[in-house]
């Protein structure tokens, strides 16, 4: 849980690092699933970020300078509505409740903007992701731009506000570490489960009913994702969510799944067999891309590029597909060629925060950035391997990924999702046990 104190903090800080002007952040709008119905509320990661604040039709503008303030446009209390929809702050009780220095109905956005960007030099926006907010802030913009006679200056420079909240979001706080660890737990818990649940002739749709069932019973409030239940040829399909088919007797079940907790995601993949033995072969891949994950783990350290770990796991990867016969050649010429693409064609992680894959700059001025202690990412190799007249037909169908979580720390790293059964050996005596 993240302490109120702490996303007053964020807003001072964005507010130093814009020096002047006004940063406008809205939240999410509802949106609407059928007819009447709405998709369960998510508030937008940015503007929560800075405000705790859960409700829809919400906007956070900051004011910076030598007199900076926070301003909270919400809905208004609503007695009737609220018998409907729930409990609603209203102002008064969110600028209290949430440390705002003011706050008005958000009927009075549109009005209040012209009359706070007046001689400002910049509006600081999240310019592009959404062409309606695009429209009004232009509306905002020229409202000022009319009073040029009355010797009001209208900003002369739109900057946006995503970059310096994106480096901000990077570096995890001891409190969003706490919560990562907890999703973690509850991801990892959720994982075990589904293992012990495996059998033939269920059904990919009863696994992740098993993994719902064990994030929301820990107090988890949604899925990070739509979670990825893959058996057989289905685990070959990278962003597979249909979660439809059968589970038969000798495949591989591939399950890519996480929480939210609080805001915060976990996202855990790994690949067992749905009659709780590998074959040989499925072990002998299953092992190459395990070594892979741990040399990629390895290589996750303060000061290491964010490609390092990347290139630490194609080096295991390529060899094994040559010593497997997917591929021929040397690894140098593998890797140089990118012929082993064909069979692992995704990086080796990404960014985990708020967002799944959360926000973040790869390289800067052109060259992979470093990693610093405080960011959190994910380390996920790979091996998908389809039909094909070149390939050998006992390794069809076969695919296999295996993901953590994993912390940068001043000594090296923290591997957040440890605790979910990943070798061959802890894996079958999970499903044995549950047998």
């Amino acid at each position: 849980m993240i302490e109120l104190k702490t996303y007053q903090q964020r807003r001072r800080r964005l507010a130093e690092q814009m020096q002047a002007g006004v940063a406008v952040i809205p939240t999410a709008p509802e949106r609407s699933r059928n007819r009447d119905s709405t998709y369960p509320y998510r508030f937008d990661s940015y503007f929560h970020y800075l405000t705790g604040f859960g409700e829809p039709e919400a906007v956070l503008v900051l004011v910076a300078g030598a007199e900076p303030k926070s301003i909270l446009f919400c809905r208004e209390k609503n007695p009737e509505r609220e018998v409907w929809d729930g409990f609603r702050h209203g102002p008064e009780a969110a600028r209290e409740t949430f440390c705002f220095d003011e706050a008005y109905p958000i009927a009075m956005l549109d009005e209040m903007m012209t009359k706070l960007l007046a001689d400002q030099p910049s509006l600081h926006f999240h310019l592009g992701a959404d062409s309606a907010w695009d429209v009004r802030a232009v509306g905002w913009l020229n409202a000022v731009r009319a009073e040029v006679r009355n010797g009001i200056a209208a900003p002369s420079a739109i900057r946006d506000v995503r970059v310096l909240l994106d480096e901000m979001r990077l570096i995890k706080s001891t409190d969003e570490i706490a919560t990562m660890r907890r999703a973690a737990e509850i991801s990892t818990a959720a994982h075990r489960r589904a293992m012990q649940q495996v059998r033939p002739g269920r059904h990919e749709y009863e696994i992740e009913a098993e993994l719902l069932h064990d994030f929301h019973r820990h107090g988890a409030q949604a899925p990070a994702y739509t979670s990825i239940v893959a058996g057989g040829a289905n685990a070959c399909v990278l962003h597979y969510v249909d979660n439809s088919a059968r589970l038969r007797d000798g495949d591989l079940l591939l399950i890519d799944a996480g929480c939210e907790l609080d805001g915060y995601a976990a996202d855990i993949t790994r690949t067992f067999p749905v009659n709780g033995r590998y074959s040989a072969v499925q072990k002998d891949v299953y092992e190459m891309v395990l070594a892979a994950q741990a040399a990629a783990i390895g290589a996750v350290k303060v000061g290491a590029s964010w490609d390092d770990p990347h290139q630490a796991a194609l080096k295991v990867l390529a060899q094994g597909m040559i010593d497997l016969g997917l591929c021929t050649g040397s690894v140098d010429g593998l890797l140089e060629s990118g012929d082993y693409k064909r069979f692992y064609m995704h990086k080796t992680g990404h960014w985990l925060g708020m967002d799944v894959h959360d926000v973040g700059d790869y390289k800067r001025g052109g060259q992979w950035r470093k990693l610093e202690a405080g960011m959190v990412l994910t380390v996920e190799p790979g091996c998908y391997i389809r039909p094909g007249e070149d390939v050998p037909e006992h390794l069809w169908n076969i695919g296999i990924r295996i993901e953590d979580d994993v912390l940068v720390t001043a000594r090296g790293c923290e591997v957040l999702t440890l605790a979910a059964p990943k070798t061959v050996d802890d894996i079958e005596a999970t499903m044995a046990g549950a047998a």
